[in-house]
């Protein structure tokens, strides 16, 4: 399994943006993908998921009504919409998957197999 992020730059606060992931070797139906984001000196975590099976979707409370996380089946790709941004989202933001995870692990990052190389975003203030 291959993870591709893309879509990461420099914005001013208030600003959207949108990440990508395209994944390889996996079909959705059978994987669960998530974001992370690690800014300098801090702890890798958790910003949004989105269940293999039926496709529910899992926030952070920090991004919950700003962030968006969607995929497109056809193009196997997920992608983070991220409106609102704030001089403190600014992070090396990565996207993860695993076929085996269940709902209890979904905001650990511990649980992801896959991982894709990582994205900058950077918000001005």
């Amino acid at each position: 399994v291959q993870l591709q992020a893309s879509g990461g730059g420099l914005v001013q606060a208030g600003d959207s943006l949108t990440l990508s992931c395209a994944v390889s070797g996996r079909t959705f139906s059978s994987y669960t993908l998530g974001w992370f984001r690690q800014a300098p000196g801090k702890e890798r975590e958790f910003v949004a998921a989105i269940f293999r099976s039926g496709g529910h979707t899992y926030y952070a409370d920090s991004v919950k009504g700003r962030f968006t996380i969607s995929r497109d089946a056809a193009k196997n790709t997920v992608y983070l919409q991220m409106t609102s941004l704030k001089f403190e989202d600014t992070a090396v933001y990565y996207c993860a998957g695993s076929a085996s995870i269940i709902l209890s692990q979904l905001k650990n990052h511990f649980s992801y197999r896959d991982w894709g190389q990582g994205t900058l975003v950077t918000v001005s203030s």
